[in-house]
Parts: structure tokens; sequence; C-alpha cells
């Protein structure tokens, strides 16, 4: 009995860590690895810039195009278009990409971890998007 308990009782760790790590590429998982972007990063109907820009209907933007966020010049004049490629690499080393950048975030390494957040940003790629400042609001 002892000879399959401590072997059992090493591996109970990494069966427990493995719960933690996200693997898969899905938008559930990328949904996990949001949390980390989450403190300076919104998305969904009431997104708006605070820390960082709103992160709504990402794809297909012009980098440092949305109005309620003071962004670096670097970034305004980066003439960056975000989608699959541009994102993947901002999100490997966002210095590296935009020298001058404002974002203080190191990067994710993990292929899988950023495939998985640009599915879980992909459904807010039709999200509704905040009202902006001296628009001219619809009729009622």
């Amino acid at each position: 009995m002892k000879r399959f308990l401590l072997p059992a009782l090493l591996l109970l760790p990494l069966t427990i860590l493995q719960g933690c790590t996200p693997s898969g590429t899905d938008a559930a998982t990328g949904e996990r690895v949001f949390k980390q972007c989450a403190s300076c990063h919104q998305v969904g109907a009431n997104a708006h810039g605070g820390f960082g820009p709103q992160l709504n209907a990402l794809f297909g933007r012009r980098a440092g195009a949305t109005p309620d966020f003071a962004y670096s010049d670097a970034m305004t004049r980066s003439g960056i278009v975000w989608d699959e490629r541009t994102l993947s690499a901002f999100l490997r080393d966002p210095g590296k990409l935009v020298p001058g950048t404002k974002m203080r975030f190191w990067g994710l390494s993990d292929d899988n971890e950023i495939a998985a957040l640009l599915a879980y940003l992909r459904t807010f790629q039709r999200a509704e998007q905040p009202a902006i400042a001296g628009a001219p609001s619809a009729p009622h």
C-alpha cells in the first residue's frame, strides 16, 4: 500500500495544477486568459476606456482609434490595423511591435493562450459600442 501511496501523492499537485492552466484555444479558455487583461481593459455593452482602451470590435480597427482613451503617440502613429497577425504579435511583445506604447505588459508566450484570447475577443466583435461624447444621438 505504501508503495502506491507515495507516487500518488507526488502526482497530486501536478493534477491540480493542470486544471489551473488554460490549454485550449476556445473562447471559454480565452475568457480565463482575459482576467489578466481585465484590470486595464473592458469588453461588452458597457465597456469604456479607463486605464486601457475598451476592446469591443477590435478586429479591423485602427490602433489608437477609440475616442475614450488617451493613446501614446507611438500607438496612434503606428498605422496598425488589428487582425490575428498584428494582435498576436502585440500580445507576444507589445514594446517590440509598438516601441513607446503605454501598455505595461510583459506579453504572452503561449500560442494557445493567445489563440484563446483572440477567440474570446472575437465574441465582442459586434458588441454594443459605448456612446461617444459629442456625437449626435439617435432620435427617440
